[in-house]
């Protein structure tokens, strides 16, 4: 006998998981979350989940209670029979502890990962991660998927006429070499020096945008610091436009003041977020469509690496 796919949401991406579910073409399963006067909560499933291939979507952002949630969703299923258990993590958090960056630091994504293993995951779903050997840290298998996936239709579709990618630190030069690579376009870099997290001191630019029409790319916006600074300066340098292509948008502090604040035509994100204040200077591209496929593909045990081509580049 098959098993059934149930779908089920955390607390913090129900936004998100409702389009899923909607794309895949079932409604999401029930479940309740008890809390307790002290703070403590408890999931429950309100239907049986014996046998099926469970797949519960929640983002880890802040707070940790959100992680936390997932880690007790997962052991619940576990718990009660379900054949497979898979956790759709669009935004992984605690991604950019992917290493001992100074002494005496936990390596934090490690944490995670063990954690997530420890409460019974089978296999994960994420987006984007920080660091692509974060895979690495897990014994179960993990789904990499990329954001590009929807970005880059969108960048097609605006028909840039002298398109210049461009990543804002030395970081992401791999990442916006591969959107270079795959838009037939040219590469610039941004050059950063940080004070401290958070906070850019000097920025120098390799490469030349007079006339060109820059879209700077990232996985993650938080502050916004970097990326508006990085925008401040190719303007100064001549560029035409500038736009930001970013998969995860944190946006914590005044970050869309920032933003609109800034030389931006467009930051085009994804949901894997909600974003806390709309801003006309955000456009958000859903994942939903791509994660529901993701998900039927692994419940029918199908290739996934083969239906993104623009992984393969990456």
């Amino acid at each position: 006998m098959s098993s059934v796919v149930k779908i089920f949401s955390g607390s913090a991406s129900r936004y998100l998981a409702e389009k899923i579910a909607e794309f895949y073409g079932k409604p999401l399963g029930k479940e309740l979350v008890t809390r307790f006067a002290d703070g403590e909560y408890q999931p429950s499933f309100e239907e049986t989940l014996r046998g099926n291939d469970v797949f519960i979507i929640q983002s880890t952002f802040a707070p940790a209670d959100n992680l936390m949630e997932l880690l007790l969703m997962i052991d619940a299923s576990r718990r009660a029979s379900a054949k497979q258990v898979v956790a759709v993590i669009p935004y992984f958090g605690f991604a950019r502890q992917d290493r001992k960056d100074k002494p005496r630091v936990s390596i934090g994504a490690k944490l995670i990962a063990n954690l997530l293993m420890a409460a019974g995951v089978n296999r994960v779903i994420t987006m984007d991660l920080h660091a692509d050997q974060i895979q690495g840290f897990f014994d179960v298998p993990v789904d990499h998927l990329y954001a590009s996936a929807i970005f880059v239709p969108y960048l097609k579709n605006l028909n840039l006429p002298n398109l210049v990618m461009a990543s804002p630190d030395t970081g992401g030069t791999r990442r916006a070499g591969a959107y270079a690579k795959f838009m037939n376009s040219e590469l610039v870099i941004c050059y950063k020096q940080r004070k401290k997290a958070n906070e850019v001191g000097k920025m120098t630019l390799i490469g030349d945008v007079k006339g060109k029409d820059v879209v700077l790319v990232d996985d993650i916006i938080d502050t916004a610091g970097s990326i508006t600074k990085a925008a401040q300066m190719v303007m100064e340098k001549g560029a035409n436009s500038v736009r930001a292509v970013c998969t995860h948008p944190v946006f914590s502090k005044n970050a869309i003041q920032c933003i609109e604040e800034s030389p931006f035509e467009e930051v085009i994100v994804s949901d894997t977020i909600p974003l806390k204040e709309k801003s006309k200077k955000v456009t958000v591209l859903t994942s939903a469509k791509l994660f529901a496929n993701v998900i039927q593909r692994v419940h029918n045990h199908e290739s996934i690496s083969s239906h993104f081509e623009f992984s393969t580049i990456l």
